[in-house]
């Protein structure tokens, strides 16, 4: 059974950074292109990023882009996703995601389409 578990939020301030970790299991996390995905009540959840199988082809959304980056370490079966200069605004339950069928150099912001889905981890970003 696979499983996602993401780990690394917390509380910053304003400018401030974390890293999220998506530790996968039951799988090798090569089978998987990643994706890191964010909601706040009240609102869809939203793609920020994703990376394929490869691991050489990544994609942001434009509100993140020059901030956070995605990367994954296919030994340790983790995927994380580092965030710089934090807004307000990226405060959300952070959830990673994993998609078996992406081709190798594909990736994919679609929450739709991912087969299995971690529990979130928590990010607020206040002053």
């Amino acid at each position: 059974q696979v499983q996602l578990v993401e780990s690394g939020g917390g509380s910053v301030q304003p400018g401030g950074s974390l890293r999220l970790s998506c530790v996968v299991s039951g799988a090798t996390s090569e089978t998987f292109a990643i994706g890191w995905f964010r909601q706040v009540p009240g609102k869809e959840r939203e793609g920020v990023a994703g990376i394929s199988r490869s691991g050489d082809n990544a994609y942001y959304d434009a509100s993140v882009r020059g901030r956070f980056t995605i990367s994954r370490d296919d030994d340790k079966n983790t995927a994380y996703l580092q965030m710089h200069r934090l807004k307000p605004e990226d405060a959300a339950e952070y959830f990673c995601a994993a998609d078996r069928a992406l081709s190798r150099s594909s990736w994919s912001l679609l929450a739709d389409r991912y087969d299995y889905w971690g529990h979130g981890t928590r990010v607020t970003v206040s002053s």
